[in-house]
């Protein structure tokens, strides 16, 4: 029998596999943004700084992830 072992720091995995998040929720923002001016031009120039505004968010919230992925790593 064959056992594998895994060697390095599983917070890199971790963090790889939590990126997906971010990465779906940016889509959802900018697609929602798309959407919106589609039906509705003229509101573009004022629900483009909430776009901006959450896209912020969520890519603080991805570095905040990989800030405690190091720190728990060790």
């Amino acid at each position: 029998m064959i056992v594998a072992e895994v060697v390095g720091s599983t917070a890199a995995i971790g963090y790889g596999l939590a990126a997906i998040g971010p990465g779906v929720g940016v889509g959802l923002v900018f697609s929602a943004y798309i959407q919106a001016t589609a039906r509705q031009p003229e509101s573009s120039r004022l629900t483009l700084p909430f776009v901006w505004i959450g896209f912020a968010v969520i890519e603080a919230l991805a570095l905040l992830g990989i800030a405690f992925g190091f720190i728990w790593a060790g």
